[in-house]
């Protein structure tokens, strides 16, 4: 039994089995099957009509009947093969179509299950009950950002005493670590001995005597100050 037979019988038996008609999975696997079997179809006609032009040119003049037969019968090959190729096209858009179409259903379908699947969860919330929700949120960040700026700042301890009153005694301890030192410091004895008469002597005596002198001025100009 050839293909094409099968294939009108297949589509009897097919109608005869159920009204619901054919899954899409179903009508692109016989759409495939039908491709097929006209390519190798298109196949057969070809290797015919090279065979038969052959014989043409076999023929020749010598035997002119013969030669016009075998163009006779390439011509039908020929329109054979061209009826195939406009078969496949529709075929092909067919299936293009219904490959398409089935991609569809199934991008729906399961956009369907995805809508009811949101449904189900957004059945348990209430929108009311969200928005107390998301308010006691704010409530508690903005708690927490009081405690952690609380936190974060320097402590106050001592700050309640007056700065001015501070530096005032500091400035007193101070001048009494001046006055102190300055107690322990022993200014130098004036001497006793006199000048010597020798003009000579009294020009080396003089330097130590004034280098002495400047000595005790600036240690009364401290003592002055320091009082």
């Amino acid at each position: 039994m050839s293909k094409i037979s099968k294939f009108f019988k297949g589509g009897g038996s097919a109608a005869s089995k159920g009204r619901r008609g054919p899954s899409p999975q179903e009508a692109l696997a016989r759409l495939r099957e039908t491709e097929e079997m006209l390519s190798k179809k298109q196949e057969y006609l070809e290797t015919r009509i090279e065979r038969e032009l052959a014989a043409a040119r076999q023929y020749g003049t010598k035997n002119k009947r013969a030669a016009l037969q075998a163009l006779k019968r390439k011509k039908r090959y020929e329109k054979q093969l061209s009826q195939i190729d406009g078969t496949l096209s529709t075929i092909e858009f067919q299936r293009e179509a219904l490959e398409n179409s089935h991609t569809n259903t199934e991008v729906l379908r399961n956009m369907g299950y995805a809508a009811q699947a949101m449904k189900k969860v957004h059945e348990n919330m209430d929108l009311n009950k969200i928005d107390d929700l998301m308010q006691d949120i704010t409530e508690q960040q903005d708690v927490a950002q009081e405690i952690s700026d609380a936190i974060s700042n320097r402590a106050g301890f001592g700050e309640e005493f007056d700065e001015d009153e501070l530096m005032a005694e500091l400035e007193e301890l101070e001048q009494e670590e001046l006055n102190k030192g300055m107690r322990n410091i022993k200014l130098p004895s004036v001497p006793s001995t006199s000048l010597p008469a020798h003009p000579g002597k009294l020009l080396t005596v003089l330097p130590s005597m004034r280098k002495r002198t400047e000595d005790e001025d600036e240690m009364k100009q401290l003592a002055a100050w320091a009082s």
